[in-house]
């Protein structure tokens, strides 16, 4: 969980970038890939809060396999689900206001039984503690494509 929270804090170093644009690394800016990361954990974790822990039912998945023993999101090769997807430019004043519903929430995720779960479009239901795995996972690939972003301008 502090890993998480760690990743968040990275997300808010990036803040003042915001509007930096490396089209060789992405064709979104750092604020877009602020703003999504931040959509998904809010609404995961909000997914979580929502979620019967009893009907909780694992289930194999060759896809959630495969990126849990390579550890990583292959880069271009999914597109973010439209729910997720920033509708308009970012501001520094709306990622302040998501990240702080961000850091709140990480706070409930401690809160949650064990089997709240979400249901991801290519993992299938993930419980809490997969939940947790893949928010670092995503996060940490944002923070990544964020870093190339920011030092390669």
């Amino acid at each position: 969980m502090s890993n998480l929270k760690t990743l968040v804090n990275q997300l808010e170093s990036y803040i003042a970038n915001y509007e930096k644009v490396n089209l060789t690394v992405s064709q979104s800016s750092i604020g877009w890939h602020i703003d999504h990361s931040l959509m998904v954990i809010n609404g995961i974790i909000d997914q979580l809060k929502k979620s019967n822990p009893e009907q909780y039912k694992w289930q194999f998945n060759w896809n959630r396999i495969f990126i849990q023993i390579i550890n990583k999101i292959p880069r271009g090769k999914v597109k973010a689900p439209k729910v997720v997807q920033p509708l308009e430019p970012a501001t520094a004043a709306l990622l302040i206001s998501k990240l702080e519903i961000a850091k709140n929430s990480l706070v409930d995720l401690e809160t949650l039984n064990a089997n709240s779960y979400f249901t991801h479009p290519y993992f299938g239901d993930l419980n809490l503690k997969k939940t947790i795995w893949f928010l670092n996972l995503h996060t940490n690939h944002h923070l990544k494509i964020i870093k190339d972003i920011a030092h390669n301008v």
